[in-house]
C-alpha cells in the first residue's frame, strides 16, 4: 500500500489539475445547446485513457452521445474487470444559487465545488488515474476494460443498443462502478443495491388561452389548481402512494434484514441540521434509512404554469405541468409502473381539463450479491485502504444500466462509490471532497489486486 500512497502523493497536484480540466467542460446531456461541449468531453476522456496506457481507445458513435471505450488485456487467461462511468452531467440551473460558477471548479474547505465533481466525473476519473498508477508501479494484476458513456443523466437511452451490439468486446467477469456514495471516510460502506426509476412529465390543459383571473376566475377550471389537487392525491395520510397496484410487486424485507440495514450509523439530528429542516417526512412505519433505500417513492421534480416572472400578472393559466419521478425496488418494473401511473393520473382528471402523460425514461432496480468474489475483493480493498471493513448499505439512487449489464452480459456489478449523500448531487453547489478523490485512487488498485488473487 505504501507505494500506492507514494505515487498518489507525488502526482496529487497533477491528478487534481486534470480533474479540473475535465470539470470545466459543460457536458450537459439534457440540453442540446451543450452538444459540442459534450462531444469535446468524450474526446478528452479518450485522450486521457490513451496517455494512461489503454489500448484500442475509441470514441464510439451512437444515435445520441458517444461512448468512450478502451482496454488493457495483459493476459486473456486472467480475469477481466469492466469499468463503467459517465462523463455527462446534470443541468446547472438554478444558476443564481451557486456560490461560484458551476463549470469553474473551486476549492473551499478541502472540497471541489463544480457540476459533475462527484456525479460522476470525479469518481469516474479516479479509475483512469488508478489505471495509470497500476501501469507505472506494479503493473496490472488483471485485464481492464473501460466503457464511459455520455447519456446517463438522460436515461442511457442508447447504451442498451451499444451493449447488445458489442457483447464480445465487453465480455468480462464483473462490472465495477463508482457512481454511488459511502457513509463517510470514518464509516466506509459498499452499496449492495439500487432503486429503479420511472420518470414522466404531465400536462393539464384547460381553456384555449391564459385568462384574466378576475373575469374568468371561479367559472373555468384552473389547470394549476387541478394539477396541484391531482398531485396531492397521489399520497394518502400515511404517505403511501395511492396508485392502484403500485405496491403489488414490492419485495418486503424480513425483520432480520430490516434490523441489519438499520445498523448503519445514522444521526437524525445531524441529517435534519444539514438540510435545515425541523422534521423528516415519509412513509409511515419505516425508518429514514429504509425510506431512502428499500422503499419505493413518488416525488415531484418540477412544477410550473402561468406567470412566474417578477411582479404580478393576474392570469388563469391555460396549461400546468409537472415532472414526476418514481424510485422503484425489487421486483417492480419501470414499464409496468409507468403504465399504472398513466392510467391512474388520467382517471384523476375532472371535467373541464385534459391530461397528457409523457414517459421520459426508466430503469430497473438491482441487488448485488455480497458473497461473490468481486464483493469480497472490494471489501478487502476498502478494509486495507480505510483500516476498517465497509458497512453494506442500499442506495436510494438509480443506475439503470446495472440491470442491463446483468441481463445482456450476464455480469454482476460492484458499487464502490466514494461520494457522500451530502455532496449536493443534482443540486447547486455540487461538491466532492479532495480526500475522497485521492482515497478512491488509492483503493481501486487494491480491488484489482484482490479480485485477481481471489479469482484464481
Amino acid at each position: 500500500m505504501s507505494h500506492i500512497k507514494d505515487y498518489v502523493e507525488a502526482n496529487k497536484q497533477r491528478f487534481l489539475d486534470e480533474l479540473f480540466e475535465l470539470l470545466r467542460f459543460p457536458s450537459v446531456s439534457a440540453d442540446a445547446k451543450y452538444k459540442d461541449d459534450v462531444l469535446k468531453t468524450a474526446d478528452y476522456i479518450a485522450e486521457k485513457l490513451r496517455s494512461a496506457g489503454a489500448d484500442n481507445v475509441e470514441v464510439c458513435a451512437t444515435a445520441g452521445y458517444p461512448i468512450v471505450y478502451g482496454e488493457k488485456i495483459i493476459d486473456p487467461t486472467k480475469p477481466t474487470v469492466l469499468v463503467y462511468g459517465h462523463y455527462d452531467v446534470q443541468p446547472p440551473e438554478p444558476l443564481e444559487l451557486w456560490h461560484t460558477p458551476p463549470f469553474e471548479p473551486t476549492v473551499r474547505d478541502g472540497k471541489i465545488f463544480a457540476r459533475g465533481a462527484c456525479d460522476d466525473k470525479g469518481q469516474m476519473y479516479m479509475h483512469v488515474k488508478a489505471f495509470e498508477l497500476m501501469q507505472e508501479t506494479d503493473g496490472l494484476p488483471c485485464n481492464i476494460k473501460f466503457m464511459i458513456e455520455g447519456e446517463e443523466e438522460v436515461g442511457s437511452a442508447h447504451l442498451d443498443t451499444f451493449v447488445k451490439a458489442n457483447k464480445e468486446r465487453l465480455a468480462a467477469d464483473v462490472v465495477l462502478i463508482s457512481d454511488t456514495a459511502m457513509i463517510s471516510l470514518e464509516h466506509p460502506s459498499l452499496e449492495t443495491g439500487l432503486r429503479g426509476l420511472s420518470y414522466v412529465e404531465v400536462e393539464v390543459t384547460g381553456p384555449n388561452r391564459d385568462l384574466h383571473s378576475g373575469v374568468y376566475g371561479g367559472a373555468v377550471a384552473n389547470p394549476a389548481t387541478i394539477l396541484a389537487k391531482m398531485i396531492a392525491s397521489l399520497h394518502d395520510e400515511n404517505n403511501r402512494i395511492t396508485i392502484p397496484g403500485f405496491y403489488d410487486d414490492v419485495v418486503e424485507l424480513s425483520a432480520a434484514e430490516r434490523e441489519a440495514l438499520n445498523k448503519a450509523p445514522f444521526d437524525e439530528e445531524a441529517y435534519k441540521a444539514d438540510l435545515e429542516v425541523n422534521a423528516l417526512w415519509g412513509e409511515k412505519g419505516y425508518t429514514t434509512i429504509e425510506r431512502t433505500g428499500v422503499r419505493p417513492t413518488l416525488e415531484v421534480n418540477g412544477i410550473w404554469g402561468g406567470y412566474i416572472g417578477e411582479g404580478a400578472k393576474t392570469v388563469l393559466p391555460a396549461k400546468a405541468h409537472a415532472k414526476i419521478s418514481m424510485r422503484l425496488v425489487p421486483n417492480q418494473h419501470s414499464n409496468t409502473i409507468t403504465q399504472l401511473f398513466q392510467k391512474h393520473f388520467e382517471q384523476l382528471a375532472p371535467e373541464g381539463v385534459r391530461v397528457k402523460v409523457t414517459p421520459h425514461h426508466g430503469g430497473e432496480p438491482a441487488v448485488t450479491p455480497t458473497d461473490s468474489v468481486a464483493y469480497k475483493a472490494a471489501e478487502r480493498a476498502i478494509t486495507e485502504a480505510f483500516g476498517k471493513a465497509p458497512i453494506p448499505t442500499r442506495g436510494g439512487g438509480s443506475i439503470p444500466i446495472v440491470a442491463l449489464f446483468e441481463e445482456e452480459l450476464g455480469l454482476k456489478t460492484v458499487l464502490m462509490g466514494f461520494g457522500l449523500d451530502s455532496d449536493n448531487l443534482h443540486s447547486p453547489n455540487e461538491k466532492y471532497d479532495i480526500a475522497n478523490y485521492y482515497k478512491g485512487i488509492e483503493t481501486i488498485p487494491l480491488f484489482h489486486k484482490y479480485f485477481a488473487e481471489l479469482s484464481q
